[in-house]
């Protein structure tokens, strides 16, 4: 047996014994025929191709799905809006796990459908858990999460294949220029259908995104579940080759409050990732 087998063994045996001190929480939406996409997108395409028994006695499924990059809960690669950046098979993975910061501007966007988060809206978060973490996942959670998948509350309007008519929350140009220039930021998201606010023409904060190589993501669900700070929010996005962008699962890990097993969730989560590593070597 190997060195490694051994270790292996171990580290698993110690990973046994521990209590799963976080709790994972999706923030995805189904990806279905609800799927919301933007007006000149192909609709979702599911097709069952087998579903039964066979002659062989046993139960068999297989399906074709087709669907746009950008639709539901999605990435959008740096190279959606800016030439020559990252497209989805090469943004580094590294660049798609982060903390979670949850900007809260809920009351703020019930008032205003066309809200933009601020810098003040940082600088207040800022004032409550301190700077904003280096290489953080930032989303702007608005409540609008809640109104999917009806695509005429998402959109805000009674035309929700009229661009023109949309009426959403989202970030702020200069808000974006700050994050860039201030803050380091693995990626920024919204729980609306873009980054830039319903009304935009222009799409500023796409644009910046781009140039400076930092993916977005959209359609974010569920933020309610996890706090503003604490949080580590993983988006694993499908790696299409070529692609600018494409469907996610996003998912957040959020630490239990339990020191029964006298363990870290950072230790857990070391020791798991060790156990992982040397069980690739391995194999």
């Amino acid at each position: 047996m190997r060195p490694q087998t051994h270790v292996l063994f171990f580290l698993l045996h110690i990973c046994s014994g521990l209590s799963l001190d976080f709790k994972v929480v999706d923030l995805t939406h189904d990806h279905s025929n609800t799927t919301i996409y933007w007006p000149g997108n192909p609709e979702y395409n599911f097709t069952i191709l087998a579903r039964g028994n066979t002659t062989g006695g046993f139960w068999y499924e297989s399906n074709y799905f087709g669907t746009a990059e950008h639709g539901g809960t999605h990435l959008d690669s740096p190279s959606h809006f800016y030439k020559d950046r990252h497209r989805t098979h090469n943004i580094p993975i590294e660049n798609l796990i982060g903390p979670g910061v949850i900007i809260n501007v809920k009351n703020k966007a019930a008032r205003n459908a066309d809200y933009q988060v601020s810098i003040d809206d940082l600088k207040q978060w800022e004032s409550i858990y301190n700077q904003i973490p280096e290489k953080a996942i930032v989303i702007m959670n608005s409540g609008w999460h809640e109104r999917y998948p009806n695509a005429s509350l998402v959109f805000n309007t009674d035309s929700p294949t009229d661009s023109s008519t949309f009426h959403f929350p989202s970030w702020h140009e200069k808000t974006i220029e700050w994050l860039i220039s201030e803050r380091s930021v693995n990626v920024i998201g919204v729980d609306t259908p873009s980054n830039d606010f319903g009304q935009s023409k222009t799409f500023p904060v796409h644009i910046l995104l781009g140039q400076a190589n930092i993916p977005g993501a959209e359609n974010v669900a569920n933020l309610d579940a996890v706090p503003e700070a604490g949080s580590n929010i993983f988006v694993a996005v499908t790696k299409i080759y070529d692609g600018s962008g494409g469907p996610a699962r996003i998912f957040a890990t959020v630490p239990i409050k339990d020191t029964s097993s006298g363990c870290s969730h950072g230790l857990s989560f070391v020791l798991l990732m060790c156990a992982l590593c040397l069980f690739i070597q391995i194999v």
